[in-house]
């Protein structure tokens, strides 16, 4: 018998984990979505339930479009690690982390079968209608550790799940041009173009520098956003696409918090 119910109806079993504890501060107001980068969906399950490995998390999507629960919603899931988003660094306290079976990059990187997003995209609509979670803030891995992390990557189909109501989506802005900021620029530009991604959310500091760290912020965005061309090269795609979505963005959210998202990528 289970440790506990599900909290979706669309679960297939429950798999308890012992990677868990209590969450500090409100009820979670973000989903986080990972790949499990290992070889074979068993390795991946055995390991989010391995006491020794001391990760977890909510779920886990297979393939086929089973999933597993394998800690409580009100719990702490050990899923984000060192990360940070919007100022706030204890994401596993803030989020609901789902865990998609792909072997990731290392292995391949395949597509994600059709049944596989239709059960995210399920799993993600009942999330939220049960709780407080803006579209805003269905998230990458990526987005929120882009120093270490590249999932769920640029072959997940953020697009499909924004217009299933889950995520926030713009049309990313053509690629017309080679004039770019990269990696030795300085100036306004470079400043401009870190303002906005830290108003969005990404940990990032308005240097005018445009260091390897802006690269690496960079190309997370472009892994969520902007999935075509994925080089850490800030062109003007990239910018006009970041511009579209922190309007978007701001169209969707109360006055009081959108005050401190005014910046825009030039």
């Amino acid at each position: 018998m289970p440790d506990f119910q599900p909290d979706s109806s669309v679960v297939s079993r429950v798999i308890p984990s012992p990677n868990h504890n209590e969450r500090e501060g409100g009820p979670p107001d973000m989903v986080l979505l990972h790949y499990t980068g290992m070889q074979s969906a068993e390795a991946a399950r055995v390991r989010l339930c391995d006491v020794d490995a001391a990760v977890s998390s909510h779920y886990l999507v297979y393939e086929d479009g089973h999933i597993d629960q394998l800690v409580q919603e009100e719990r702490r899931a050990w899923h984000a690690g060192k990360s940070f988003w919007a100022g706030e660094t204890d994401l596993n306290s803030r989020s609901i982390g789902i865990e998609i079976v792909n072997p990731g990059h290392d292995f391949g990187y395949p597509e994600f079968p059709k049944r596989q997003i239709a059960a995210v995209i399920a799993l993600c609509r009942g999330i939220i209608a049960r709780r407080p979670i803006p579209r805003d803030r269905v998230l990458a891995h990526s987005d929120v550790a882009p120093n270490r992390k590249q999932d769920p990557g640029e072959k997940f189909p953020w697009r499909l799940l924004a217009d299933s109501g889950v995520g926030l989506w713009v049309e990313p802005a053509p690629i017309n041009d080679w004039v770019s900021l990269g990696p030795g620029d300085t100036g306004d530009k470079v400043s401009d173009l870190q303002q906005a991604l830290a108003a969005y959310g990404y940990g990032i500091e308005a240097t005018g520098q445009y260091d390897d760290a802006t690269r690496i912020v960079v190309t997370a965005f472009q892994r969520h956003f902007r999935p075509a061309q994925v080089d850490g090269l800030s062109d003007s795609s990239t910018r006009e696409t970041l511009r579209k979505l922190i309007a978007a963005r701001n169209a969707l959210t109360p006055p009081n918090r959108a005050q401190n998202t005014q910046s825009a990528a030039s």
